[in-house]
């Protein structure tokens, strides 16, 4: 599907809008719990959604899914499915109180590869794919598991924030397949905010 010139005029400060706005909140993302008592599957459905750093991340997977694949078909759904299936067994880990290090710089540095993945749209193989998101997942995962610790209603906020992630593979998939005829700089130009606002975070981090 060809978007119209109108379109791509809006498509494009819609995306820098979103991807810019995350920058100031950067600093605030993963700063602790919600307090358990107030958890449960809608406040794990809006926290991918508010936590800009997963939000832009999941996006990206759904993007460079639809802007690399070579066909319509199963091969859009493997960088999805990868990353979706080791963000669950990341936070399976952090709820069972596994320590791994580095989990903050490893979800910049997600933002970071994703980003580039979307601006060169790199096709590999399907299970490739989703071995490359799926190692940036584990860590996302992690990061929400080890908020919902201890949680008693812990796993019915996975539920949610599980949801809200497949949800936005979803938007990414469709906002890339619709890009996918359009002038290559507007998905190029998308990916690259993604990939500053990792090396954003990642100097916060420093």
């Amino acid at each position: 599907m060809r978007l119209s010139a109108s379109a791509r005029q809006i498509a494009l400060p819609a995306i820098a809008a979103l991807l810019l706005a995350a920058l100031p909140f950067a600093a605030g993302a993963h700063t602790g719990a919600d307090e358990h008592s107030h958890l449960g599957f809608f406040t794990g459905f809006f926290h991918p959604l508010t936590g800009m750093d997963h939000l832009a991340a999941m996006v990206s997977v759904g993007l460079w899914s639809a802007l690399a694949a070579r066909r319509a078909g199963p091969e859009l759904l493997w960088g999805p499915l990868g990353f979706a299936g080791m963000l669950l067994a990341g936070a399976v880990l952090g709820l069972q109180g596994m320590q791994i290090p580095a989990v903050e710089p490893m979800i910049a540095a997600s933002l970071l590869v994703t980003g580039l993945l979307v601006v060169t749209r790199w096709h590999v193989p399907g299970i490739a794919a989703a071995l490359i998101v799926g190692v940036f997942a584990v860590f996302h995962g992690l990061a929400h598991g080890y908020e919902l610790a201890d949680a008693p209603n812990a796993w019915v906020t996975l539920a949610g924030m599980l949801s809200a992630t497949v949800l936005l593979h979803l938007t990414g998939l469709g906002v890339g397949w619709a890009l996918r005829s359009a002038n290559v700089w507007v998905p190029r130009v998308a990916g690259a905010l993604v990939a500053i606002f990792g090396v954003t975070l990642l100097a916060q981090l420093a």
